[in-house]
């Protein structure tokens, strides 16, 4: 027993005195140093059976006790870390065994003042088990506002979901009342199905399912990882047909996904059009012959990752003969560069009227000439080019000829890889910008590209033209594109009601702007940001802005500094003092700076749902920091680059490649504190957050299976009903919950079969009955569970 007394306090001591001594000369803490040199002095004095060794241990760790009081407060996930190993390597001292002296007869030291030190770490460590960081406890006010709010453009009815966010306003919300806070809990499996698209071997690393299907009628329509379109019965989940574009495999891609497909009906278009006494759209006269039925009148437009755009007759599947090519339009046309696996859409086109507008994403630090983020809008029937807006030349908007090589769009300029939503009323569709590529490196942008880059831009539906634009970030170097749906609805001010739109970010902010003109509804203001930067001719933005609702967390500290135990927290505190940082924005360097929040994002694709009735919104703001490096070119060539984007990038055609990836402990848990996934809620009129709790548990995380609600990462968006429930997956365990929108508690919590990386859906079958859908396909970068599932759910009887 003294042998593993001994062994316990080397592999404390070593670690701490030679990790300390490290730590002291980039300027941090001392206290490992200091707790190194005292746990070897007591195994010295263990070897050699002195009486003052284990008094020496407990005194340490009262020491250590008060500094991680004094350090981390009352909270159990940073104390658990640092009191840990110590309790544990006191607890073994104070076995009897472990003290004996050389003749065996008796104790070379008392083990109780040890015991009692160790057992009072303990207990401080769980007292602080119910004091969680960064939460903010209350509850969402749930008053109706507007007991009759624009849910969309057109009238739809209230079991359908014919657009990725139910309408092309993004809402992510259901007029549904069934399932309720009360009942969510007898929520059972009605079917599951399996579509046959698994990852595989020859796959990149961020192939991932996140689509979220629509409902028209009595059909689901949904895409898989490889752009296969298939439509299920919405009953039972038995497939009516697939499409399979046959768009290959390509290790150029960054991204194998597909989020969603969009639907165009012809007749619904006119019928809405009657209702509202549009000028020329007359009825059919009584008694008139009923019109041959068109050539795909309802028609289903599928993305492909080889960046084709087709349509499909919604009834069979098959591509309409009258659309593009064969069915199919060839997104590469008068692109400058044509690199295989450069550009692809992602996410499903907008359509607005009689035309499909799409956009794409082009590959983050893979090359200076890259494909152009141009957005185009096409006519729904022929596939006709009817105006291209092209943020590296935003003036022109006149439709290019796809047949005349000489014209060609801007290369690498800020493209729009997520969701668009639409405005038919205000006639303008509201782009998530991203940002030019290389992403860290500023010197290859010109005007245009430096003021549409990372903002939301409203194009006018006829034209193409810019009508406003508000930007998130000047002059982005830190990748922190505008990554989801904007959120139309009306908000009831003091000055009246407000037609607004609800911008989340990757910093946390949430921008509520009225989406007639860009102007705030809820303050913006400038701040300043870190200066300095050693490459030659990068500038960095003196301002940046920030939004008055906002869940950008605090800045980060050494002392924010975590991990599995003492020791690999202090690794984590040495790696933090090693890189740049100054805060939000600090510039990117060759040493390697510190990106908080990181460009994972607070909020990502999946966006925020919002309830246009009570005009608040549920969302899952997330926190993992990232370490972004500028890496020479001569260091560059010879290593394996280009694999996704995390790692060594090449850029090539610049001087620097980029290396990046999430700042880690040497096993692999994010350095920082948790929780590093929430749920959260905020009152849009009066920009006020209500709560915010940590959200998902470390079940699938760690090597045994705990079911520990740490508050784990997520990507993925949530669904909200009329009645007050949210839904949601998205967090790296493999769950899917239901919220009380009200005061944020969970109401229902089942196992999925795989990572539930996607957005909920909402729709009644045909019993009238109410359904929730979501797919279970994982997330290959964030390393959850991989699968081809569709499950739906519905109230036992």
């Amino acid at each position: 027993m003294r042998v593993l007394t001994l062994l316990l306090l080397a592999l404390l001591g070593l670690p701490l005195t030679a990790g300390g001594v490290y730590l002291l000369t980039l300027g941090g803490s001392p206290f490992y140093l200091f707790s190194g040199l005292v746990v070897l002095a007591v195994a010295v004095g263990v070897f050699q059976r002195k009486r003052w060794a284990t008094p020496l241990y407990a005194i340490w760790l009262l020491v250590l006790l008060a500094w991680s009081l004094w350090e981390a407060g009352l909270y159990w996930w940073p104390l658990a870390t640092r009191l840990g190993l110590p309790v544990i390597v006191g607890l073994v001292m104070a076995i009897p065994a472990s003290r004996r002296n050389a003749q065996g007869t008796g104790h070379f030291g008392l083990g109780w003042p040890v015991l009692g030190t160790a057992l009072l770490s303990a207990v401080v460590a769980l007292v602080g088990i119910p004091r969680h960081l960064h939460e903010t406890e209350g509850t969402l006010a749930m008053d109706i506002v507007n007991a009759d709010p624009k849910l969309g453009d057109s009238p739809l009815a209230e079991g359908e979901w014919t657009a990725y966010g139910r309408t092309q306003h993004g809402q992510r919300f259901t007029p549904l009342k069934q399932i309720t806070p009360e009942n969510v809990g007898k929520l059972d499996v009605a079917w599951q199905i399996r579509t046959g698209d698994m990852r595989g071997p020859g796959d990149v690393g961020e192939t991932t399912y996140q689509a979220t299907p629509l409902k028209i009628n009595d059909t689901l329509y949904l895409c898989t990882p490889h752009s296969l379109a298939i439509a299920l019965d919405a009953d039972t989940g038995k497939e009516r047909w697939r499409f399979d574009p046959k768009s290959g495999l390509e290790k150029q891609r960054q991204h194998q996904t597909c989020r969603g497909v969009s639907y165009h009906s012809d007749a619904p278009v006119a019928a809405a059009a009657v209702a509202a006494g549009t000028p020329g759209a007359d009825a059919p006269a009584a008694g008139a012959p009923a019109a041959a039925p068109a050539l795909c009148a309802k028609r289903i437009f599928l993305p492909t990752s080889d960046a084709k755009l087709y349509a499909l007759d919604a009834a069979t599947g098959k591509p309409c003969a009258d659309f593009g090519k064969d069915g199919a339009l060839d997104l590469t046309h008068n692109m400058p560069f044509k690199q295989s696996g450069f550009y692809y859409s992602t996410s499903p086109p907008a359509v607005a009227g009689d035309r499909v507008i799409v956009a794409g994403a082009v590959n983050d630090n893979y090359a200076v000439n890259s494909p152009s983020g141009v957005i185009r809008a096409y006519d729904v029937h022929t596939g006709k080019l009817l105006w291209n807006w092209d943020s590296g030349k935003a003036g022109d908007t006149t439709a290019f000829d796809p047949n005349d090589r000489s014209q060609t769009y801007t290369a690498s300029s800020p493209n729009s890889w997520s969701v668009a939503s639409v405005d038919m009323e205000l006639g303008m569709v509201y782009f998530p910008m991203g940002n030019r590529t290389p992403d860290q490196l500023g010197i290859y942008r010109n005007a245009d590209e430096e003021k549409y880059a990372t903002s939301v831009v409203a194009l006018d539906l006829a034209t193409g033209q810019v009508r406003w634009v508000q930007q998130f970030v000047h002059h982005d170097l830190w990748d922190m594109d505008s990554p989801a749906q904007p959120v139309l609805l009306d908000l009831d001010l003091a000055k009246g009601r407000t037609p607004a739109i609800v911008v989340p970010t990757k910093q946390g902010d949430v921008y509520v702007l009225d989406r007639r003109d860009g102007s705030p509804v809820h303050a913006i203001t400038e701040r300043a940001a870190p200066q300095g930067t050693e490459i030659p001719g990068q500038t960095v933005a003196a301002m940046q802005p920030t939004s008055a609702l906002s869940f950008e967390p605090p800045p980060l500290r050494e002392s924010d500094m975590w991990g599995a135990s003492l020791i690999d927290q202090m690794m984590c505190r040495i790696a933090f003092k090693k890189l740049r940082y100054e805060g939000r924005y600090t510039p990117p360097s060759l040493q390697g700076s510190l990106v908080y929040p990181g460009n994972f994002g607070v909020f990502n694709w999946g966006s925020v749902a919002v309830d246009p009735q009570r005009q608040v919104m549920f969302g899952m703001p997330t926190y993992l920091a990232f370490v972004s490096t500028l890496v020479p070119q001569e260091h560059v060539r010879g290593q394996q680059t280009n694999a996704g984007e995390q790692g060594l990038n090449a850029n090539v055609g610049a001087d620097y490649g980029v290396r990046m990836h999430p700042f880690l402990s040497p096993i692999g848990v994010p350095c920082q504190v948790p929780p590093w996934g929430t749920v959260a809620a905020a009152d849009l009129r009066t920009g006020k957050i209500a709560y915010q709790y940590r959200n998902g548990t470390i079940r699938d995380l760690s090597p045994v299976p705990l079911p520990i609600r740490v508050g784990v990462p997520g990507i993925g968006g949530p669904l909200m009903t009329a009645s007050g429930v949210a839904f949601l997956g998205a967090a790296v365990d493999n769950n899917f919950r239901a919220y009380d929108v009200a005061s944020g508690k969970i109401l229902w919590d089942v196992r999925i079969p795989a990572g539930g990386q996607a957005t909920p859906m909402s729709y009644l079958n045909s019993q009238g009955e109410q359904m929730v859908v979501l797919v279970a396909g994982g997330h290959g970068s964030i390393g959850t569970k991989a699968g081809d599932y569709v499950v739906a759910y519905k109230l036992k009887k």
